[in-house]
């Protein structure tokens, strides 16, 4: 039998996780959350989604997976709903490296989602990098 090659919805639908909070010091523009979507709708879009779905946590820290923004990329991605997961860096994703890595490195593949890190150069489509849980402990441990 003939597969086809439509894509879904979830194919083309990329969820843009924004995130600043007073922790992150005084790097105010160039991490605020309308610069951080517009980079990241550029580059999903350059990536080949259509449809962007924007997740913000503005103000909360990233040293909790309990954010709202965050909880519900979660369930949308449970549903079926997002085919990648773009951040600016991977301290916008979260601060604590063993969660963040258990996010990329187990609940994203589970649920057959594309990671993109674009500070990073991560970008589980273009095969594994072996350096992404060096920077993940990084960028994430607090200073």
């Amino acid at each position: 039998m003939k597969q086809s090659s439509k894509r879904t919805l979830k194919d083309e639908t990329a969820a843009l996780l924004v995130r600043i909070s007073r922790d992150d010091g005084e790097n105010g523009e160039s991490n605020s959350i309308q610069t951080q979507k517009t980079l990241l709708a550029k580059v999903a879009k350059e990536k080949g989604y259509t449809e962007f779905v924007v997740f913000s946590d503005d103000g909360v820290s990233g040293t909790t997976m309990k954010r709202p923004g965050f909880q519900a990329m979660i369930k949308e991605i449970e549903c079926g709903n997002i085919g990648a997961v773009f951040v600016k860096d991977l301290s916008r994703l979260g601060r604590n490296y063993r969660e963040v890595g258990y996010y990329m490195e187990d609940f994203f593949p589970e649920h057959d989602v594309r990671f993109v890190s674009v500070s990073d150069a991560i970008d589980t489509a273009e095969g594994e990098d072996e350096f992404a849980p060096f920077r993940n402990i990084m960028k994430t441990t607090r200073r």
